[in-house]
C-alpha cells in the first residue's frame, strides 16, 4: 500500500484514541484521512462496536465506503457499509459503517445510548453543517451521561481546531499536507460584470487545457453551470479531453466515472464543491476555481433554507488548489484577480450562524432540550430561533409550553423540513409529489407563478414541454419524482386534498388576500405583505398560497404561488377562523375605524363596520392618531405647560409636560378626556388644556398659582394671560391701562416682559422697566400718541393718572 501524508499522524492518532477516548485531527485535502484513520481504528481494536464515520454528502459517503472496501479487497456491505437516505448496503458482519449526517441524528433520537456503536467519527467537520454540528453536540452530552466508552473524533481540513479540541476537551494531532507545490495563477483585470459566469470559466478552461498536461478539475456552483459550461466547452477542447460531470444528483455510475482515472487522454472533471475535500479524484494536476459556492441559508422567499450561491473563502479556495497536488507538482487558475482576493472571507459561515432552524428546534424539543442544555461550538442565534420555534408552534409541533407534541414526534421522523412534513403527515400520499416539488428548486424556467404548472410537469413533461412554452429541467424533474416516490412510500393514508389546501398545510402563515386597488398586493396571513406582476395570472385572485418569493423584507415579489378558495380555508382552519373588533387609526382616512373583521390571521375574511364600539376603544385607537399627527397644543394650553416647565425648574414637584414627555404619557393624562374626538379635524379643534390642568392636584396648582402665576391683575383690576413661552415671561396690553404703577409687574423675582399697545392695539413699546420707562422715553411715545390719537387721555405725569381704557367723550 502507498504511503499518504496522514500515515505518519496515525500512531499519535491511535494513542491519544487509547488514552483520552477523543481527538480532533486536524489534516489538508489529499493527507488521507478519509481512507485511513477508520482502518487504522480497527486494526488498533480500539472499541469492540461499530466504528461510525460521518459524511457532509451522499456522494462522498458512498465513495468513502466504495474506498475503504477496496482498500480491504472486498465491496461495500461486508466489513465496510454504508447508509445514505434511500439505500443501505451493510450487514452483520460490518465494522466501519459510513453515513451521512441526517442518519447520526435518527439513530441517537431512537436509541440514545448508541447501542453496538463504539466510535463516531465526523469527518470533514470543517464544513461545520447543522447536521454535524448538532450531531457533535448529542454525542458528547450521550457520552458525558450514557456512554463514558463512546470514542469520538473530529476530522478537519481547514477548521481552527482549537475552539473544537476545548469544547470536546481532546488533543490535537495534525498530519503534515501534500507533498507537491501548486502554483496559483491568478487573472490579469476583473471578469467584467455583465458577462455571464460559464462564458468566462469556459475561456479560463480552454487556457488551462492548452497550458497544462494531466487531469483538469473545475469548481462550479451548480448542476446548472455544470450543464451550461459543458455545452459551451463540447467544440472548443481538444479531441483527447473528456468531459466528466460531477455533482450530487447523478447516477453512482456516473459519479463513479468521474472520480476514476481515464483509460487514455485527459480528463476534464466540472465538480461542485463536492469535490473540494470530500472526494478524491484520481490524476487531478490542474485545478480551474470560478470562485462560487452554493451554501445552505435561511431563505425568507421559501420559508425554508435554500442553496444560495456566494463567493468562496480564501479557505476554500485554498482546499479547491491543494487538489492539483496530490500525484506531482500542479497549477491552479482563479477566476479573480489577486487584488480581489482581499475581499474574501478567510472561512465560510457555519451553517447554524444562517440557516433555517425550524428542523434544528424539532431535534431539540424531541430530544428534551433548549439550545443552552448542549455543548454546541457555536450557539443558534436566540432571535431565529425563537422564530422556528414559533413556526412550530403553528404547525402544532410544540405545545403552550414549547414541548413536542405527538404530531410533532411524527414529523421529527420525516426527512423533511416541518413544513413539508407537516403537510406530508396531513395530507397523506397525494401530498408526496407537492411536498418533493417544494423541497427543491423550481424545474421550470420562464414561467409565471403558478405552482399547478410546475405540477403538471411532474405528471408529465413530455405533453408539458409540447404545450407550454417554459424552458424545462429534465434531470431536477427526474430527482423530484424519484423523491415522490420514496416519500409516498413514507407516508400514511390521509383525507383526499387538492393541491392548494396541501400547499396552505406547509404555509399557513403565507395564505394571502389580496388588498383592495388596481396593483396586485397581498396582504399575508403571517402579517408581511407580497406583490405580485400585474401581467401574471393569478394577479386577479381574491386568495393565494404563496410558496416562495424574492425574500425582500418590506414587500416581497412572489414567485411561486396557488390560488385557493375560501371554503378551502374554512375547510381547513375552522378552528382559526375568528371574529375580532378592532379600532384602529388609519393613517390614509385621518380618523379612527372601527370594524368587526372574520379574520385568519392577519387576513380579514369579511369585514363590517362596528357601529356601536365602545367610546373607550374609540378614544385608545385615538391615542395612535395623536401619535401620527402631533400634539395640537391651543395658545393657553401651550402658556400653561410653559408655567409648569417654569415651575419645574424652580424646585416644584410637577409632572413633565414637554411635547416630548406629553407624548410618551398620553395614556395617563389624555385618554380620560378624549371622548368624542374621531377624527383628524377633531383633534384640530380640541383643546387639551383642561386634561393638563387635571394632571396638578388642588396643592399643585396652588404652588403652581403663587410661584408661576397664570395671570396679571392690570392696575385697572383687570386679569391678562401671561405668556411663558418665550424667553421671558411676557404681557401685553394698552398704555392706558398702566397708568397708576409705579413699579415693574414681577412673577416671583423674574421681571415682566411688556409690550405697550395703542389704542388700535399696535405696539408702542416693549420694556422691563416700567419707572424708567415713564421717566424716560414716555414723553416722545406721549407726543406721538396724542397727535394720533386726540381723543385718549396722555398725561404728562402717568405714575399719578388714573388707568383707563375709555376715550374722551367727543366735544373734551
Amino acid at each position: 500500500m502507498f504511503r499518504l501524508p496522514i500515515d505518519d499522524a496515525l500512531p499519535a492518532l491511535i494513542d491519544a484514541l487509547k488514552t483520552r477516548g477523543r481527538a480532533v485531527l486536524q489534516a489538508p485535502p489529499g493527507a488521507g484521512k478519509t481512507t485511513r484513520v477508520p482502518l487504522a481504528m480497527l486494526d488498533a481494536g480500539l472499541t469492540d462496536g461499530k466504528i461510525l464515520m460521518l459524511e457532509p454528502r451522499r456522494l462522498a459517503a458512498r465513495a468513502a465506503a466504495q474506498r475503504l472496501a477496496e482498500t480491504l479487497g472486498e465491496v461495500p456491505g461486508e466489513r465496510v457499509g454504508y447508509r445514505i437516505r434511500g439505500e443501505a448496503k451493510s450487514s452483520r458482519s460490518t465494522r466501519i459503517e459510513v453515513v451521512t449526517e441526517g442518519i447520526l441524528t435518527r439513530m441517537i433520537q431512537s436509541d440514545p445510548d448508541l447501542p453496538g456503536i463504539g466510535a463516531v467519527l465526523f469527518d470533514e467537520f470543517h464544513e461545520r453543517s447543522l447536521n454535524a454540528d448538532l450531531g457533535l453536540a448529542l454525542c458528547l452530552e450521550i457520552a458525558g451521561a450514557l456512554r463514558d466508552d463512546l470514542i469520538l473524533l473530529a476530522m478537519s481540513a481547514t477548521l481552527d481546531a482549537a475552539p473544537v479540541a476545548a469544547l470536546m476537551d481532546a488533543p490535537i494531532v495534525t498530519s503534515q499536507g501534500r507533498a507537491f507545490p501548486v502554483e496559483t495563477r491568478w487573472l490579469d483585470k476583473p471578469v467584467p460584470k455583465a458577462r455571464r459566469f460559464e462564458e468566462s470559466l469556459s475561456d479560463l478552461i480552454v487556457q488551462a487545457a492548452a497550458e497544462t498536461k494531466g487531469g483538469m478539475l473545475a469548481f462550479l456552483p451548480g448542476e446548472g453551470e455544470i450543464r451550461r459550461t459543458e455545452a459551451l466547452l463540447r467544440s472548443r477542447l481538444p479531441a483527447d479531453v473528456t468531459i466528466r460531470p460531477l455533482f450530487g444528483a447523478m447516477e453512482f455510475s456516473a459519479q463513479r466515472a468521474a472520480i476514476q482515472p481515464e483509460a487514455q487522454g485527459r480528463k476534464l472533471v466540472l465538480a461542485t464543491s463536492i469535490a473540494e475535500t470530500s472526494l478524491t479524484i484520481e490524476d487531478i494536476r490542474v485545478v480551474i476555481d470560478g470562485g462560487r459556492a452554493r451554501r445552505a441559508r435561511f431563505d425568507p422567499g421559501s420559508g425554508m433554507s435554500r442553496l444560495v450561491t456566494e463567493r468562496v473563502t480564501r479557505a476554500e479556495a485554498t482546499q479547491r488548489a491543494g487538489r492539483a497536488g496530490r500525484v506531482a507538482q500542479g497549477v491552479s487558475y482563479r477566476l479573480w484577480t489577486k487584488g480581489e482576493e482581499g475581499a474574501q472571507l478567510a472561512f465560510p459561515p457555519a451553517e447554524i450562524e444562517s440557516a433555517d432552524l425550524a428542523g434544528l428546534a424539532l431535534e431539540l424539543a424531541l430530544w428534551g432540550a433548549v439550545p443552552g442544555d448542549l455543548p454546541f461550538l457555536t450557539a443558534p442565534n436566540p432571535g431565529a430561533y425563537a422564530e422556528a420555534q414559533a413556526l412550530l408552534h403553528m404547525l402544532g409541533a410544540l405545545d403552550a409550553k414549547g414541548r413536542i407534541t405527538a404530531h410533532g414526534r411524527r414529523l421529527a421522523a420525516l426527512p423533511l423540513h416541518p413544513r413539508l412534513a407537516h403537510m406530508l403527515e396531513l395530507g397523506g400520499p397525494e401530498a408526496a409529489p407537492l411536498a418533493a416539488l417544494l423541497a427543491d428548486r423550481d424545474p421550470i424556467k420562464g414561467a409565471p407563478s403558478d405552482l399547478l404548472l410546475r405540477l403538471e410537469a411532474l405528471r408529465d413533461a413530455r405533453r408539458f414541454a409540447q404545450t407550454r412554452p417554459y424552458g424545462l429541467n429534465r434531470p431536477s424533474l427526474e430527482r423530484i419524482r424519484a423523491e415522490a416516490r420514496r416519500l409516498k412510500a413514507r407516508s400514511t393514508k390521509g383525507p383526499a386534498q387538492g393541491a392548494a389546501a396541501l400547499a396552505a398545510l406547509a404555509y399557513p402563515d403565507r395564505i394571502g388576500l389580496r388588498r383592495k386597488g388596481d396593483a396586485a398586493r397581498y396582504q399575508l396571513s403571517g402579517g408581511k405583505g407580497a406583490v405580485m406582476d400585474d401581467a401574471d395570472p393569478l394577479a386577479s385572485a381574491r386568495l393565494i398560497v404563496v410558496t416562495d418569493t424574492d425574500g425582500n423584507p418590506r414587500e416581497a415579489r412572489i414567485r411561486q404561488a396557488i390560488q385557493i378558495t375560501e371554503s378551502e380555508l374554512r375547510a381547513l382552519f375552522a378552528d382559526q377562523i375568528v371574529w375580532e373588533n378592532s379600532c384602529a387609526w388609519s393613517k390614509r382616512e385621518r380618523r379612527v375605524v372601527a370594524r368587526r373583521q372574520e379574520k385568519l390571521g392577519a387576513i380579514a375574511l369579511d369585514d363590517r363596520l362596528w357601529k356601536d364600539a365602545p367610546a373607550e376603544a374609540v378614544a385608545r385607537a385615538m391615542l395612535d392618531g395623536v401619535r401620527d399627527l402631533g400634539l395640537s397644543l391651543s395658545d393657553a394650553a401651550r402658556r400653561f405647560a410653559a408655567r409648569v416647565a417654569l415651575g419645574r425648574d424652580g424646585g416644584l414637584d410637577l409632572p413633565d409636560m414637554s411635547d416630548a414627555a406629553l407624548l410618551d404619557t398620553l395614556e395617563e393624562w389624555l385618554l380620560p378626556f378624549l371622548s368624542g374626538v374621531k377624527t383628524a379635524e377633531d383633534w384640530k379643534r380640541f383643546d387639551p388644556l383642561p386634561a393638563l390642568r387635571a394632571r396638578l392636584d388642588w396643592g399643585q396648582m396652588q404652588a403652581l398659582d403663587t410661584a408661576v402665576p397664570g395671570r396679571f391683575v392690570t392696575p385697572l383690576g383687570r386679569e391678562i394671560p401671561i405668556d411663558y413661552s418665550g424667553e421671558h415671561p411676557q404681557i401685553e396690553l394698552r398704555i392706558q391701562e398702566m397708568f397708576g404703577q409705579r413699579s415693574h409687574p414681577l412673577v416671583g423675582r423674574t421681571p415682566l416682559r411688556v409690550t405697550l399697545l395703542s389704542p388700535a392695539r399696535r405696539p408702542v413699546q416693549t420694556t422691563m422697566d416700567i419707572p424708567g420707562f415713564w421717566e424716560g422715553s414716555y414723553a416722545d411715545v406721549r407726543k406721538d400718541m396724542k397727535a394720533q390719537y386726540p381723543r385718549h387721555p396722555w398725561p404728562e405725569d402717568p405714575r399719578e393718572a388714573d388707568p383707563t381704557l375709555r376715550a374722551k367723550p367727543r366735544g373734551q
